[in-house]
């Protein structure tokens, strides 16, 4: 059963009122397009470098207003509403970097923590420390939707392919991967990453985006995608400012391309020993 998935682009600011009004239109915008499927970004309520200032607006699961927000969209539109993901403050005083899906009643159907932490140092002077703020998740889950199984990430997780191939192995036909890839490393490896992913494990990708220069000083690079298990980019976004993609999403396309290439089935365990010099016993030609 074919659907029609919508992934939303948002330029978020440092203000979660403000942000859940941006997300609430557009994702009704997306719902106008005819989408049943709807996924926003990385970080959709807050981007806020200054940590005092960020813990001082953040809340708790149960009273964040874009987990609200979402929540009602969803039921008010009827749709699966992904809010790609927002930071919620944990009991122990650290943060989750936690994404969920609703279903049309407006329940909770999934939350994933992000895994994968982005502690990096890039070569223009940026440095994260994702670590040193957020909690990383442990588990991952394939969910059965009504319209396809779905796999979850969220932005660096990307870079890490077995996540992707364990999802795919039980039985994902979707993958989504939310983010707000900084703009150096999106010039670099974004469109080459999400059709990888998309490519080695014969599934959908669908990746929302944060996109221009944010009102905490950070620039990111936009260009939402919606990839096909083939690795063809159904639809994509610009680089900077709102936006709302759509393509029709054809779970059998899956199938298709696994009996193309049927790499799930045709991988093998293997053991990897590292050797110094020739190989013991070797005889020169």
């Amino acid at each position: 059963m074919s659907f029609k998935a919508a992934a939303v682009q948002m330029c978020t600011g440092v203000d979660p009122v403000k942000n859940a009004a941006a997300m609430a239109r557009l994702v009704r915008e997306a719902a106008g397009q005819g989408a049943t499927y709807v996924q926003t970004p990385e970080m959709t309520g807050m981007l806020q470098r200054d940590r005092t200032a960020a813990r001082a607006a953040l809340a708790d699961e149960a009273h964040d207003i874009i987990v609200k927000t979402g929540s009602q969209l969803a039921r008010d539109l009827g749709i699966h509403m992904h809010v790609g993901s927002t930071a919620i403050a944990l009991a122990d005083g650290k943060i989750a970097n936690r994404g969920f899906l609703f279903g049309p009643d407006g329940r909770i159907l999934n939350r994933y923590d992000k895994i994968h932490m982005f502690d990096v140092d890039l070569d223009n002077g940026e440095s994260w420390r994702e670590s040193a703020a957020y909690t990383a998740g442990s588990e991952a889950r394939v969910l059965s939707l009504p319209f396809a199984e779905m796999g979850f990430a969220i932005c660096y997780d990307v870079r890490f392919p077995a996540l992707f191939r364990a999802q795919a192995v039980a039985g994902a036909e979707v993958m989504t991967v939310p983010a707000a890839f900084t703009k150096q490393t999106g010039e670099a490896h974004w469109e080459i990453l999400l059709r990888a992913r998309a490519i080695e494990n014969g599934v959908f990708v669908i990746a929302a985006a944060q996109a221009g220069r944010h009102e905490d000083g950070r620039e990111t690079f936009g260009h939402s995608m919606i990839v096909d298990p083939w690795g063809t980019v159904l639809a994509s976004a610009g680089a900077t400012g709102e936006a709302v993609i759509v393509a029709e999403i054809d779970p059998s396309a899956v199938k298709a391309a696994h009996d193309k290439i049927p790499n799930l089935r045709n991988g093998r365990e293997f053991s990897v020993e590292k050797v110094a010099g020739a190989i013991a016993g070797g005889v020169a030609a």
